[in-house]
């Protein structure tokens, strides 16, 4: 799968995506743009977008969207508390469709 990982997260974290192909915001160079122009600009390359912005779900509409979000729900977003999430991440994205919002938080 190809992931865009929001700017909101380590860059880092891409090594916890193996035999997926992961860039982030910055790489992308799209840092600073609003929410729904970002979803935009990602659905035409990317199947999913990873994200601490626990905002953006209520504030777009996904249903017709050709991305599936992935909110990680944590208390910071340091590398140490997001590496336990993906596992479950990885899990969930087996069965994901777009259009789909998927929270992952801590259990």
């Amino acid at each position: 799968m190809r992931i865009l990982l929001d700017e909101n997260l380590p860059r880092k974290l891409k090594q916890a995506f193996p035999g997926h192909l992961v860039t982030t915001v910055g790489e992308m160079v799209w840092a600073g743009k609003k929410n729904g122009e970002l979803l935009k600009l990602a659905e035409e390359v990317f199947e999913v977008l990873v994200t601490v912005d626990k905002s953006i779900q209520y504030q777009q509409n996904f249903t017709n969207r050709q991305l599936i979000l992935v909110t990680l729900i944590v208390a910071h977003n340091q590398i140490s508390y997001l590496l336990p999430l993906i596992p479950r991440v990885l899990k969930e994205l087996q069965v994901a469709i777009p259009g789909q919002v998927i929270n992952v938080g801590s259990p």
